[in-house]
C-alpha cells in the first residue's frame, strides 16, 4: 500500500514513537540501562544515526575530504529525539539462534538443554560465526517454538510461565527471542493475536511458519499468502503503534517450497515499524540446501534473508544436513544471511 493513503493519524503516530524512542530496538540495549555485564558487551548492537531519513540526507550532502567529528553523547541522545528510529541491528550484527522447543529433546537444540547449562552452549555457537564474520558483532538469540501443530491441525501453546523464564533469561544477557507460530488450522490473524502481548519485552521477535499451516502435519506442506503476510504485517506495526512500543521488530517467514508462500512476489517489506525477514528452512546436502536458499533469492520483494541449519537430531529417521555447513560457507551465500539458526 502507498503510504500516502495510509491515514494522516497512524503516520503521526508511527513518527512520534520512532522520534521518541530513547532506547534501542534490541533487548541488548534495554539490558544496558538496567545493568548488563561487560563480558557480553561484544553481542551489543550497534544503533548509528546515519540510518535514520533525515540525517541520510544531511550526510549525502557531505563532500569528499570533508572532516565529519565524532558526536558527544549529549548531541547523541539529541538526534535520537529527533530523528525517525529506523536504524536495523543488520547494519552492524548478525543474529544467531538455537531454535527448538524447552524441554523436548526431539524439536531442536535449544530443547536439549536447561537453562542453567544453555548459556556455553550458545557461546560456543556464537564465538564460531564472531570469528567468520569479519568486525561484525553477533546477537545471540533463542528461536522458540511458541505455538506447535498437532495432529488435524490443533495447536499446543506453550505455557506463559516458561516463555517468561526464558524472555528473562535472555534478556539479562541482551539476547532477542523468536517465537514462532506454527499456525495450523487457524488463521493467520489468529496466530498473530497470540503473539503480538509478548511484544511488550523489548527483546521479543515474532515468527510464523507456512509449512505447518495445515490440519495434516508431517503428511503435507502447509502454505499462506502474500496477503495474509501482509495482513501480519499491518497487525504488528498497528499494535506497536497503539501500546506505544518503541523501534521497530523482525518478523520471520519460513520457506523451503515455493507455494509455501502464495503469490510471493506481492509480499511487502516496506513497514516502518516491521522488518520483515525471510528465512531459507529445510534439511539437506549443501547443494540442496543452497538450492533452496537460491529460490528463496529470488524473492527481492523480501530483500532480508534467512538461514536454517539441522544438526544431527535425538530422534532416528529424523532428517539433518549432511554435511553441515561451515560458518564460512553460509555467509559466502548470496545474497548474504543475517539471521542464521541452527535446529
Amino acid at each position: 500500500m502507498n503510504t500516502s493513503r495510509t491515514p494522516l493519524c497512524i503516520l503521526v503516530a508511527v513518527f512520534i514513537i520512532s522520534a521518541s524512542a530513547l532506547v534501542a530496538e534490541s533487548g541488548a540495549m534495554h539490558v544496558d540501562e538496567i545493568g548488563k555485564s561487560e563480558r557480553i558487551a561484544r553481542f551489543a548492537p550497534i544503533f548509528p544515526r546515519a540510518l535514520s531519513m533525515s540525517v541520510a540526507a544531511e550526510l549525502s550532502d557531505i563532500k569528499a575530504a570533508s572532516f565529519v567529528s565524532v558526536p558527544t553523547e549529549e548531541e547523541s541522545r539529541e538526534w535520537d529525539r529527533s530523528s525517525p528510529r529506523l536504524q536495523s541491528v543488520f547494519l552492524n550484527n548478525d543474529v544467531f539462534a538455537l531454535y527448538g522447543k524447552p524441554s523436548s529433546r526431539v524439536m531442536g537444540i535449544l530443547g536439549q538443554y536447561p537453562l542453567s547449562e544453555i548459556e556455553p552452549v550458545m557461546n560456543r555457537f556464537v564465538t564460531m560465526y564472531d570469528t567468520a564474520n569479519g568486525s561484525r558483532g553477533v546477537v545471540p538469540s533463542f528461536y522458540i517454538i511458541y505455538g506447535t501443530c498437532w495432529p488435524e491441525g490443533e495447536i499446543g501453546i506453550l505455557s506463559d510461565s516458561v516463555v517468561r523464564q526464558y524472555i528473562e533469561y535472555a534478556r539479562a544477557r541482551g539476547w532477542y527471542v523468536f517465537l514462532d507460530h506454527q499456525i495450523g488450522k487457524y488463521t493467520v490473524e489468529s496466530a498473530m493475536n497470540r503473539l503480538l502481548p509478548w511484544l511488550a519485552y523489548p527483546n521479543v521477535q515474532l515468527a510464523l511458519d507456512p509449512e505447518w499451516r495445515t490440519t495434516k502435519p508431517m503428511q503435507e506442506i502447509g502454505s499462506v499468502t502474500a496477503d495474509e503476510i501482509n495482513t501480519a504485517q499491518r497487525m504488528m506495526q498497528d499494535y506497536m503503534v497503539e501500546h506505544g512500543i518503541p523501534g521497530r521488530r523482525m518478523l520471520v517467514v519460513h520457506q523451503f517450497k515455493p507455494r509455501m508462500i502464495l503469490n510471493r512476489e506481492t509480499v511487502r517489506s516496506d513497514f516502518a515499524l516491521v522488518q520483515l525477514i525471510h528465512c531459507a528452512d529445510g534439511f539437506g546436502s549443501p547443494t540442496l540446501k543452497k538450492s533452496t536458499y537460491a529460490l528463496n533469492a529470488e524473492a527481492k520483494n523480501i530483500p532480508i534473508k534467512s538461514f536454517k541449519l539441522f544438526l544431527k537430531p535425538m530422534i532416528a529417521g529424523a532428517g539433518f544436513d549432511e554435511p553441515i555447513m561451515s560458518p564460512e560457507d553460509v555467509f559466502k551465500l548470496n545474497p548474504r544471511p543475517y539471521l542464521i539458526m541452527y535446529q
